[in-house]
């Protein structure tokens, strides 16, 4: 009886992981926003976000997660943009530490903008949990649209991801928010 559950349940985790893989979301063309929303983390994620910006997509972008004395100036260095567009149009977030609190980060920003419509900007496989999380702590007032920039993880990386995301899920269903 046990070993049919397990069974029945690694292949349920097995298709669920296939589907996962097989959908991840990629770049979103042509929506216009009322912000952008980039968490740091893998590469493409912050260059994206300023295209998307330069191309007047949003208004603002806020980038989330950014190391304590990481400033605008090297940034806009690092990504060859003009501190203009920085000064203007990017805030910088760094009291995010992880997916969740990028969330958290970003609920307080969308209010204060007031903005009602967000370009999720991460990376394809973070995408599912970091769009989850972010509904979760905005509510239904905030639409939120995902923009996957497309990555090359390891294996054992989209497991990870698979397994946080079918957790949180999970935790979330369950009413656990924090």
């Amino acid at each position: 009886m046990i070993t049919r559950l397990l069974a029945i349940l690694a292949i349920a985790w097995a298709f669920g992981f296939v589907v996962f893989m097989l959908t991840m979301p990629g770049p979103l063309g042509g929506s216009t926003t009322d912000a952008i929303v980039v968490p740091t983390g893998a590469a493409g994620r912050i260059d994206r976000g300023i295209d998307l910006l330069r191309h007047r997509q949003a208004k603002r972008m806020l980038v989330t997660g950014v190391a304590p004395g990481v400033d605008a100036a090297v940034l806009a260095k690092e990504y060859r943009a003009p501190p203009s567009l920085f000064r203007c149009c990017i805030d910088l977030g760094d009291e995010a530490v992880d997916t969740r609190s990028n969330a958290e980060e970003t609920v307080g920003w969308v209010r204060s903008h007031r903005y009602a419509s967000v370009r999720l900007v991460t990376s394809d496989w973070h995408l599912p949990r970091a769009r989850m999380e972010l509904a979760a702590a905005l509510g239904k007032d905030v639409v939120i649209l995902g923009d996957g920039v497309p990555g090359n993880p390891r294996l054992t990386t989209l497991v990870s991801e698979y397994d946080k995301l079918l957790l949180r899920r999970v935790a979330l269903w369950l009413g656990m928010r924090s």
